[in-house]
């Protein structure tokens, strides 16, 4: 839901002298206009800019603000792409602002529980819509930036307040929702999508060292140079027009392992069966018409049967208020029988099931190749999978329906060991917290199923980050998602230790906490919802997708209130051995609580990932797509890929079924798209080119380097 900008105009630019040369409202409106207009997927339905209110031709703005000596000047500007979702109505476009025209704020997202706010806020402020969004206005001015944690939903916002000369930007607990920043000219940019940095002057200069550590699907730091996002659960403040700040409101945390779970099982499966009913039922709740995407896994599954259940109960689903299961819409994804990672066919059991329509959209290697490059202009994530390509398509195909809201399933995996990287994270130590079972266990080795998504092997590292990981690490799937062939200079800028610097990206109280606190599974469970999760699954496969036709995506298992109870349920009850049949069962507790809403057939399936298929023919639609992409001119102008060893990858990716090669081909080739779409200059040796690097960087409005300096504040 919709795309917000801001712009704030630091301490340091250029003085006023009794004119507005500096700041030029007309200048300063169509940029942000143009950076609006770059997202206007996000927000077809409004569009709103505010700027200070002494932002008027010819007023000097020294007569608003107390200057430092040196007589700097400050500016910031608010704007915002609405796509409607609760109160359809001209009251609920933004930017919102308070009845004293001193606070105002743009929020992209949906906060849940708003009614409640609303009526205990009501008393001390007057709401001018319907908007579930209006609440941060209210709820910063009673419990000032402490309102963070009395937000339910996802979102992510910034709230200019005038009279404290404040920013303040945050974003939602697990990152749904994407919020970029860097400076350029000296000015202080935050997006919804880094495109909407251009207009204001941004030139994108690639990130050699983080490409080469894959830092940029971990940490803060952009495949770009000076360009960041704020990571889930953490806010940026500027006071006075200084550089920003940033802190964490929100993390996930888990018990220590060496005390006992005081529930019981059945006591657990009913909590946590209450808890997402509840969270489904929150997210029901639309002006417009809802649905869900089904597939044959459990997690989607079981929102689907949920959302039937309380259908039943007397709920309403978004707009239709009609109680009727049976107009329920179900959307998936059909990549064909030869594929070997199509569900149609378990998802249309399921409907058959429960009752309700589904509606496949089919992804033949044409309709890949069709959308191959918008989805790396409109996601920004270059992951080397064609599961991008499918979720706009299915975007697309619920669009066509009238369907604005959709739930899905993202975020059960990380919080109830699903994926098959977690498996042997249970069996490093033994789970205290929960009795043991009245067997024995065999050898860990003999526990794996055939078949499992395979893991990559481990990667050679440091002692010392095994130990502060505790052997739980996760980087090794991280590090298998690229791997290109660079040109051989790029190997001066590279990373000596890549799992070190992953390692140690963490907080240290974190890293105390996985080496002395937590069981490993959870570790590993933290790791992924701070890396994969919010950075690839929720941009490429998530809301970067999923907006491209106005398409505004649910994920229940990601409602603080369900992640902070699963967080403390034994590992144990999570990974369950079955004796019987010899084998793991992820996501036990979670099959447990679901069980009256799944069909038995979801209930004793294997987890398998949603990936899309990577075999593809030399001469078919994708091959020409990337060879087309993949010239001698576009490669060079990358300025850091090896063309012959390239070449190598694109035959034997194709030609040959190497899946790695594949991959790197696919990849080189997204990144070709954004260095065409976003305009990046061609990056040089910096060990040879100090001079003309720069050159190309005082050019560039000094992005990087102002960003540098504010990040030396963070």
């Amino acid at each position: 839901m919709c795309g917000i900008t801001a712009i704030l105009r630091l301490k340091g630019s250029s003085g006023c002298s009794q004119c507005s040369e500096n700041v030029d409202q007309q200048a300063s409106s169509h940029q942000m206009d143009e950076s609006l207009e770059l997202v206007k997927h996000r927000g077809p339905d409004a569009r709103g800019q505010w700027f200070d209110s002494d932002h008027r031709v010819g007023k000097c703005l020294r007569k608003q603000f107390t200057l430092p000596a040196s007589n700097e000047i400050g500016f910031v500007g608010l704007g915002h792409a609405r796509f409607s979702i609760i109160d359809l109505s001209p009251a609920g476009n933004q930017p919102f602002h308070d009845s004293e025209d001193t606070v105002h704020a743009v929020v992209n997202g949906e906060l849940y529980d708003y009614e409640k706010c609303r009526a205990e806020l009501a008393h001390g402020y007057e709401f001018k819509s319907n908007s579930d969004c209006e609440i941060v206005i209210a709820l910063y001015r009673h419990y000032g930036i402490s309102f963070l944690s009395k937000l339910r939903g996802e979102f992510a916002l910034v709230l200019w307040d005038a009279k404290r000369k404040l920013l303040f930007a945050a974003r939602d607990r697990y990152g749904v929702k994407s919020l970029y920043y860097t400076v350029v000219n000296n000015t202080l940019l935050v997006a919804t999508e880094m495109k909407s940095f251009l207009p204001f002057g941004w030139q994108p200069e690639w990130s050699i060292e983080n490409l080469l550590a894959k830092g940029w699907l971990w940490n803060d730091q952009m495949y770009f140079e000076g360009v960041y996002r704020l990571e889930p659960g953490q806010y940026m403040v500027s006071h006075d027009f200084g550089l920003p700040e940033i802190h964490t409101y929100w993390d996930l945390e888990y018990p220590d392992k060496r005390l006992s779970c005081p529930q019981t099982e059945g006591e657990i499966v009913l909590k946590l069966r209450e808890l997402l009913l509840e969270s489904v039922r929150l997210r029901l709740h639309a002006d417009v018409e809802v649905g869900i995407y089904l597939s044959g896994g459990l997690d989607s599954s079981a929102i689907a049967g949920m959302t039937a259940h309380l259908l039943k109960q007397g709920e309403t689903l978004g707009s239709d208020t009609s109680r009727d299961v049976s107009k329920m819409s179900c959307y998936t994804i059909r990549f064909g029988k030869d594929s070997g990672v199509d569900e149609s066919e378990i998802a249309q059991r399921t409907a058959d099931w429960i009752g309700v329509d589904l509606y496949p959209v089919t992804m033949t290697e044409e309709e890949i190749a069709i959308r191959f490059e918008d989805t790396v202009w409109f996601t920004e994530t270059p992951i080397p999978d064609v599961n991008g390509m499918g979720r706009i398509a299915v975007g697309e195909l619920a669009h066509s329906h009238g369907k604005k809201v959709i739930l899905t399933g993202e975020g059960s995996d990380e919080h109830f060991g699903g994926y098959p990287d977690m498996l042997s994270k249970m069996f490093l130590e033994p789970d205290f917290s929960w009795p043991p079972p009245p067997f024995e266990m065999p050898d860990s080795s003999e526990l794996f199923e055939v078949g499992r998504e395979a893991v990559p092997p481990p990667i050679e590292s440091a002692a010392s980050t095994k130990q502060m990981l505790n052997n739980s690490s996760i980087f090794a799937r991280a590090n298998s998602f690229y791997n290109l062939p660079f040109a051989t200079w790029t190997a001066e800028c590279a990373v000596d230790d890549l799992e070190t610097a992953f390692a140690e990206h963490f907080e240290a109280q974190t890293l105390s906490n996985m080496s002395e606190k937590w069981h490993p599974l959870n570790s590993a469970s933290y790791q992924w919802a701070k890396s994969i999760l919010a950075n690839y699954i929720l941009r490429y496969i998530g809301d970067g997708a999923d907006m491209v036709h106005q398409i505004e995506t649910r994920p229940p298992f990601l409602d603080h209130h369900v992640t902070e109870f699963a967080n403390q349920i034994p590992p144990s009850l999570k990974i369950r051995y079955d004796p019987v049949n010899k084998v793991l069962r992820e996501k036990y507790i979670l099959r447990e609580a679901m069980r009256p809403f799944v069909t038995d057939e979801i209930m004793n399936r294997t987890k398998r990932a949603y990936l899309g298929p990577s075999m593809f023919k030399e001469g078919g639609p994708l091959h020409k797509k990337i060879t087309r992409l993949l010239t001698q001119e576009n490669v060079a102008r990358l300025g850091f890929v090896d063309w012959n060893r390239l070449q190598d990858h694109i035959v034997k990716g194709f030609r040959d079924g190497d899946q790695r090669c594949f991959r790197s081909s696919f990849f080189v080739a997204q990144l070709v798209v954004l260095s065409q779409r976003f305009g990046v200059t061609t990056a040089t040796n910096p060990f040879q080119s100090q001079h003309q690097k720069s050159t190309s960087t005082r050019n560039s409005g000094t992005a990087a380097m102002g960003m540098t300096q504010a990040r030396s504040h963070l």
